[in-house]
């Protein structure tokens, strides 16, 4: 696992590694950088420069990194997982559209309830939960989960019903931006995700409503005249997902 702390100095180089001259036998050598991982965490991506930034892009989608004409490829599985900060705070740098579409899901942690922090207050009093932890798979294991995930059955419906919710963001008039079809596919992959997780073969419209919002809003632009309004692209995408008409249940489940 890579961990990469974004701060408004942090260059390209210093996540995707470099080219060093060793003047012993007259060579550059490359030394990766801390996106050579299977896990990568970016902690407060957003305090980044747009140009630091960009060079994740390559990495999650291609799933490699070119430095200075050289393409290296990344370990597999690779995932990034990445915080930022509000955009209201100062010295930070608004993720730009395409970079946001890399990330499969946004989801906003906020405040823990009173009875999980007073949990929190009690665990963590005279002992630190981090030091029992214990692994739960392995990196050779993530490639078989996945291909067991890919396998779960969407039927034509379902599909319809996830570019139906998808193409609706093109169309909307608090929108000025749309999802993009790499939306289609990381929903309905999720949607399978979550249906792996409950037990079944197949999805339903239901996992699809469940992963719309987290899927969908991350990826679109609001206009200025809904957000003075007041919307914001969470409730757009729960109005899209109210007004799209749901696939009949005998049509989704696998026969």
């Amino acid at each position: 696992m890579g961990r990469i702390q974004f701060t408004p100095d942090l260059l390209p180089s210093d996540l995707t590694g470099v080219n060093i001259y060793r003047a012993a036998n007259h060579e550059f050598e490359f030394r990766p950088g801390p996106v050579f991982a299977n896990i990568v965490i970016g902690d407060e991506i957003n305090r980044a420069s747009p140009k630091t930034q960009s060079a994740l892009l390559e990495c999650m989608e291609e799933g490699q990194t070119t430095v200075d004409g050289t393409t290296h490829l990344l370990p597999r599985p690779f995932l990034v997982v990445a915080t930022q900060n509000p955009v209201e705070m100062e010295g930070t740098y608004p993720l730009p559209e395409a970079q946001r579409d890399r990330f499969m899901a946004r989801l906003t942690v906020g405040y823990p309830d009173v009875d999980a922090e007073l949990e929190m207050l009690e665990r963590q009093e005279a002992d630190d939960p981090l030091a029992r932890l214990t692994p739960v798979t392995d990196g050779a294991s993530i490639p078989r989960f996945a291909r067991a995930v890919r396998s779960v059955y969407a039927s034509p419906s379902v599909k319809r019903y996830v570019v139906d919710l998808v193409t609706a963001t093109r169309r909307h008039a608090a929108l000025r931006l749309g999802a993009s079809p790499r939306t289609s596919l990381q929903l309905l992959r999720a949607a399978k995700a979550v249906a792996a997780m409950a037990g079944r073969d197949h999805v339903l419209p239901d996992d699809v409503q469940y992963l719309a919002v987290p899927v969908l809003a991350h990826r679109l632009v609001i206009t200025t005249e809904a957000r003075l309004a007041g919307h914001d692209a969470p409730a757009v995408v729960s109005s899209i997902v109210a007004q799209t008409p749901i696939p009949a249940r005998d049509a989704t489940e696998r026969r």
